[in-house]
């Protein structure tokens, strides 16, 4: 492979997930690599997505743990009072850390970092139009495209005043009171309980005829008692329909059949488009289909050779864990090391709401779609010392297997979890379905007690028939 200056074993456009995990993994296996951001690097998610989300609702979370101080004998004088320009700098200087540490990591492994945007033509070749007005033309044997996502808008809500993205909710610098959130879908309901739980007024309004739509209907039952009982007010089946501003700085959103309500902050949470916008592309084979993901094949290689795609801008799940297999998946194939594909109907999922959702492999729905006979189980975290321990007994563990010709349960097919740390505890349940372990080689581990985690454990043995716990 060529050592000129402007030409590079690996160019990536794009720092997110799966743009600087690559860059880095690729250096770690002796590629020379050129990585390509026009914003800081970690893109979305650790910017304006994951980090400073789960920073917020971890101050979220502190204060539940103060409201509820006296039930541990710990006497506070009341409920607390939320500082949000503190809390705000907190998960500033926890995105700044972390942004400094890839931009380490870049220079120590020797990737060369070029602050602004990438367009790919033919032949490998990345115009770069430079930050500070320069410009520069880099070339690779392979090119990774990584550009992400950006916040799908509806219309009549356009960003501005109160009309605010996940983009620009996570820079507020003071606590709204009243918080209408459209969409609720994963990131809606981690927004909804953040602010639930940090003292505001909370409107969810979904189209859709429930909240978190994707989730098993067990799991999904949990979230929406739990929220209610947070007083977060859920609107289902309806759609918005605009918005008046009210002159005080917030807005009346229109919805449903002639319904209303005065918020001061909109939070527009639809999902994700891809961002494709600034690649380029002309006179490549890269292919984009008619909703904006660029097309590829199982190890995310496009039409034109030797470029290859991953993350949110193609059509796998929009998780960055997901993007960090991807990046990985690509640097062995283009490395010639025959790696396997990323099974996506397995990859390991998470909502950081409270309380926490996490789950692997099909739901119990899905499991009977797809054409398997299958026995349940659920056990409740009401009855986990742990659990009563820490004063949050809210959700189940539930475990799909498939049925056996004899009517006992074999093969693990799906774990999938609500209550407290369960982002924590999936691994186990990860670890089952994607090695296809039967429940009673799973129920032969010994878990942790007390623990959260052993109630997975305790979930699985009951499948076996005996069980010493419900």
């Amino acid at each position: 492979m060529s050592s000129a200056s402007d030409h590079f074993d690996l160019v990536v456009i794009g720092g997110g997930p799966g743009g600087y995990s690559a860059a880095l993994y690729g250096a770690s296996a002796g590629l020379n690599v050129a990585l390509v951001e026009k914003d800081a690097l970690g893109g979305t998610c650790l910017n304006r997505g994951c980090i400073p989300a789960k920073a917020f609702l971890e101050t979220a979370a502190v204060k539940r743990h103060v409201d509820h101080a006296a039930d541990f004998g710990i006497e506070t004088g009341g409920k607390a009072s939320v500082a949000f320009a503190q809390a705000q700098e907190r998960k500033q200087g926890i995105v700044r850390g972390l942004v400094s540490g890839i931009g380490a990591m870049c220079k120590g492994r020797k990737v060369e970092v070029f602050n602004g945007v990438g367009s790919l033509r033919a032949g490998r070749t990345v115009d770069v139009t430079l930050d500070d007005g320069g410009s520069a033309t880099i070339t690779g044997d392979f090119v990774m495209l990584a550009s992400g996502s950006v916040p799908r808008l509806i219309p009549g809500f356009e960003r501005g005043g109160p009309i605010m993205t996940s983009d620009e909710v996570l820079d507020l610098s003071t606590l709204p009171d009243r918080v209408a959130v459209i969409g609720g879908g994963a990131i809606g309901c981690e927004f909804a309980s953040t602010f639930s739980d940090l003292g505001s007024e909370v409107t969810i309004l979904e189209g859709l005829p429930k909240i978190l739509p994707g989730l098993d209907r067990d799991v999904a039952k949990v979230v929406e008692k739990s929220f209610k009982k947070k007083k977060i007010a859920i609107k289902t089946g309806v759609m918005v329909s605009g918005h008046t501003p009210n002159g005080s700085g917030g807005t009346v959103v229109s919805y449903g059949d002639g319904e209303s309500i005065e918020v001061d902050v909109v939070v527009v949470s639809v999902g994700r488009r891809p961002f494709a916008d600034q690649l380029g592309l002309g006179g490549t084979g890269v292919l984009v289909d008619e909703r904006g993901f660029v097309v590829v094949d199982e190890y995310c290689q496009t039409g034109e050779p030797g470029v290859y795609a991953v993350g949110d801008l193609i059509n796998t799940p929009q998780l960055a864990h997901v993007g960090y297999a991807e990046a990985i998946l690509v640097i062995k194939h283009l490395l010639g090391e025959d790696p396997m594909p990323v099974m996506y109907d397995r990859v390991p999922w998470a909502i950081y709401c409270h309380p926490e959702v996490a789950w692997a492999g099909p739901d119990e729905q899905q499991a009977k779609d797809a054409g398997h006979d299958v026995v349940v189980a659920k056990h409740p975290f009401k009855f986990n010392s742990r659990a009563m321990i820490l004063g949050e007994t809210e959700g189940l563990v539930k475990v799909i297997a498939k049925k056996r010709a004899d009517g006992s349960a074999g093969q693990i097919l799906g774990v999938h979890m609500v209550g407290p740390w369960v982002t924590e505890q999936l691994s186990g349940g990860y670890l089952a379905v994607n090695w296809e372990a039967s429940v009673d080689e799973v129920a032969e581990f010994i878990q942790p007690h007390p623990s959260l985690s052993e109630l997975f454990g305790e979930t699985v043995l009951s499948l076996t028939g005996r069980n010493f716990n419900g």
